[in-house]
């Protein structure tokens, strides 16, 4: 099944494929991440590969992003996304209106109107922020090294970092000053990644996660020869929940939402290198008008 969300009126005509989150932020914030629909790339990057850097036409890719502008457009129309250069680490960067395209981090947090907050994933996990009021929004990009970081240290816990302090710099109410209260008020989105069922990794991976947090455990699953199934998504819902944010929507580790198991919907960077040769790329984005 796919999964069920609510598509904004103004994009469900020209994007239905599209994923919208249905999660309740305020009417000013406004989210989406891409699928294969909608592009001009031909296979294996088939259709609407966002990637600049998986070996695909370059003037395929402009016109796959100018399409992503003009969605974003209907919604607001000086919407501007902010593509990085992703390396699966934990830097984060606070976009403004002279942050270059291609910066490297592999988060990014932003408070100004119109600044789209852009991750590229395949297999990686999405995950967007917002405040209940709107105040910022943050977008990451997690993938097992990102997401478990150093020492417990991860792009979430990055992330999340530079987010409060950019929402606290916006609250009126300058009574607010926990990071406590700021989780309290966080809203997360997960979106599709490679799911339990495909994600065969080794032990050090395991590793990686467990010498922090013990309780990550029963996250992977022993596969046999060593190798263990992990389910990326509740690795990422676990060290949300570990900062304070409890509102978590959007995937949930079921079938619907992996990008193996769908790959006509879905970009696959496991899937698509192993079957035809190479993969695209997705979107997910948040912004604020």
């Amino acid at each position: 099944m796919k999964p069920m969300l609510q598509a904004p009126s103004l994009l469900s005509a020209t994007a239905p494929d599209w994923l919208y989150p249905d999660w309740p932020v305020p009417a000013h914030v406004h989210a989406l991440c891409t699928t294969r629909a909608g592009g001009v790339s031909a296979a294996p990057f088939d259709s609407l590969n966002l990637g600049d850097h998986v070996g695909d036409v370059p003037t395929a890719v402009q016109t796959n992003r100018q399409r992503l502008q003009a969605a974003l457009a209907q919604v607001t129309p000086n919407a501007h996304p902010v593509f990085l250069q992703q390396v699966h680490g934990t830097e984060v960067v606070v976009l403004d209106a002279t942050v270059p395209q291609g910066t490297r981090a592999d988060a990014c947090v932003s408070a100004r109107a119109g600044i789209v907050c852009t991750i590229m994933v395949a297999d990686c996990l999405p995950v967007l922020l917002a405040h209940r009021q709107g105040s910022a929004v943050a977008a990451a990009h997690a993938g097992w090294r990102g997401l478990a970081g150093n020492a417990g240290l991860g792009v979430l816990e990055t992330t999340f970092e530079l987010f409060s302090a950019l929402a606290l710099e916006q609250q009126a109410n300058v009574a607010i000053k926990k990071g406590a209260d700021i989780a309290a008020d966080t809203l997360a989105w997960l979106g599709p990644c490679i799911g339990p069922q495909a994600f065969e990794v080794g032990a050090e991976v395991r590793e990686a996660f467990c010498r922090h947090n013990a309780d990550a455990a029963q996250h992977f699953q022993a596969n046999g020869g060593g190798k263990f199934l992990a389910d990326l998504a509740a690795l990422a819902r676990q060290r949300l929940h570990a900062l304070g944010i409890t509102a978590v929507y959007g995937n949930d580790s079921s079938a619907g939402w992996c990008t193996v198991g769908n790959p006509s919907r879905f970009f696959s960077h496991r899937q698509g290198s192993a079957s035809v040769g190479g993969s695209g790329r997705m979107a997910a984005c948040i912004w604020r008008d």
